[in-house]
């Protein structure tokens, strides 16, 4: 099984920080699982204009593809202007539109304040349900003072909280996969 995460940002750290927490935690959950993440920022994914795939640069070509090979998912956002962005957007507007299809998708988000709690619910959820993705019940939202200077996580609850989105994604994962 092959567990891939998706940082959705090309700026800053917290937000591939909690999406690699998840997936250290999958692994020690389960640990025959494989985990990847992809951090955004680390690729230059060209904007979407209508070609086909293969003709996009390298950098889209691999990370479409290794959503495309991945078993289940953890997909993390920051949140901008009260909204996913658009980085993130522009690389699920890639995808196939089967890609998530009856696939175990778990989601966390970053943000400066407690206001933006209900962006990745309101924004991302949606689009993943047109994926047709099973979605894992937990998510995690991690606003900026849950973080100490190193960027590491200092409150418990959302330590724990990160533990059972985890869990449940392995957990989820390996009923359907004994289906």
């Amino acid at each position: 099984m092959k567990l891939v995460g998706i940082s959705g940002a090309i700026i800053g750290s917290k937000t591939a920080k909690i999406v690699d927490e998840v997936l250290t935690r999958a692994k020690a959950y389960g640990p025959e699982i494989d985990i990847e993440l992809i951090d955004l920022k680390d690729y230059l994914v060209e904007m979407v204009d209508g070609r086909p795939l293969e003709s996009y640069n390298d950098d889209t070509k691999n990370v479409i593809g290794k959503i495309i090979d991945a078993d289940f998912f953890v997909i993390g956002t920051p949140v901008y202007q009260a909204s996913i962005p658009g980085v993130l957007k522009n690389l699920l507007d890639h995808l196939p539109v089967t890609v998530f299809e009856s696939k175990v998708v778990g989601y966390v988000s970053t943000a400066g304040s407690s206001h933006h709690s209900l962006v990745a619910e309101n924004q991302l959820r949606p689009i993943l349900s047109f994926f047709k993705a099973i979605v894992a019940t937990k998510s995690v939202f991690v606003p900026n003072d849950s973080f100490n200077k190193e960027s590491q996580i200092i409150d418990e609850d959302i330590d724990r909280r990160l533990t059972e989105l985890s869990q449940e994604l392995v957990y989820l994962q390996t009923k359907l996969a004994n289906t």
